[in-house]
């Protein structure tokens, strides 16, 4: 559902007030969660039920998010944009690493259907904070129905991007590039090494995963500091430098490395992708905070709806294409690895011929 509404969200985010928007799309999937609590209660959560439940949850978020990066260049200066989007970025990975643990926790402690009612408490609650939020808005009149102003918007869009604003192809490239090459690399390899190459206990596999999320939510706190230094015409040094350091990262799951331990294997693996993943953080916010500030306000959802939804198609082509790989190369992990290297090379001299100032 991302793919598809994402880029309406995006147009509706610049149509109408993103504060009111935000407490609608907040109350909604409270609505939504209490009507799977209906299910629960009355016996009737099927598969299906509980697959349309969640493809609703998902279309809210395709249009959450969107607005909420609309919002925030008006809620802060140019000089703090890029700290006040590592806070939002580095919640949202917390979030990402506390919930499921908080929700195991809580399921075991409490049972399905109370955890179900405290996540229909907190979406209420959510909304209700954000009828206080404060956000500048011009109201601009409807002249047609709202849907083929919406698709008109998107329209614009597009022919914002692609005529007045070319600089924003080129990081939707690179963002398609990145989600196709390189983050699948780590949300499939990672697991994959830690299990079947390294063979981890459910101990270390928790404390590998931690480490990584950990270092995501590093990246966001540290790139209000590291961004200063950061332009669009170097940043295929730290690509460069990515690709550099996944081949320690596929010596240490290679054959002679593996066989010295676990220990060994496991530090040097999760040492240098730790940074490699603090600094895919960073390039990511760091993108995301200058499309942002070269953007008029009236294009911002639109702009950043389109960079989304791109990057969710690549996503899944490099989720494939990775576990394609590790699957060929199950005895020669390290072969996954390498070419993931090249592939960052090939990222990084790229982006260092079209991302110049």
């Amino acid at each position: 559902p991302g793919i598809f509404f994402t880029p309406i969200g995006g147009g509706i985010a610049d149509r109408f007030n993103r504060r009111n928007l935000m407490v609608i799309f907040d109350f909604s999937s409270s609505a939504v969660v209490l009507a799977f609590i209906v299910m629960l209660g009355t016996g009737n959560a099927s598969v299906i039920g509980i697959g349309i439940i969640l493809a609703l949850l998902s279309i809210i978020s395709s249009a959450y998010q969107p607005t909420v990066q609309a919002s925030v260049p008006l809620l802060v200066s140019k000089d703090n944009l890029a700290s006040a989007n590592g806070i939002v970025s580095g919640i949202g990975a917390l979030s990402g690493m506390l919930g499921p643990v908080l929700g195991g926790v809580l399921y075991g402690a409490i049972g399905l259907k109370a955890l179900v009612i405290a996540s229909c408490a907190a979406f209420f609650f959510s909304a209700v904070m954000e009828i206080f939020i404060r956000i500048p808005y011009e109201r601009e009149e409807l002249t047609r129905h709202i849907i083929p102003t919406i698709l008109n918007d998107m329209k614009i869009g597009m022919r914002y991007i692609a005529r007045e604003n070319p600089q924003v192809i080129k990081i939707i490239l690179l963002a398609a590039a990145l989600n196709l090459f390189m983050s699948p690399f780590f949300i499939i390899g990672m697991p994959y090494v830690l299990r079947i190459t390294m063979r981890s206990s459910e101990t270390m596999y928790g404390i590998g995963m931690g480490i990584a999320e950990f270092s995501t939510i590093l990246g966001a706190i540290l790139v209000g500091a590291i961004s200063k230094k950061l332009r669009l015409s170097n940043l295929h040094r730290l690509l460069f430098l990515s690709a550099a350091f996944l081949l320690p990262m596929a010596f240490s799951v290679a054959p002679r490395m593996l066989g010295l331990g676990y220990w060994p294997s496991f530090v040097l693996f999760f040492t240098f992708g730790a940074a490699i993943m603090l600094w895919m953080t960073v390039i990511s916010i760091f993108v995301i905070t200058s499309v942002q500030i070269k953007t008029p306000n009236e294009m911002l959802g639109k702009v950043m709806a389109i960079i989304m939804a791109v990057s969710q198609c690549a996503a899944p082509l490099g989720q494939a294409l990775y576990g394609l790989l590790f699957e060929q190369f199950s005895s020669q992990v390290y072969i996954p690895v390498l070419l993931s290297s090249l592939f960052t090379v090939a990222i990084a001299a790229v982006a260092r011929s079209i991302l110049k100032d």
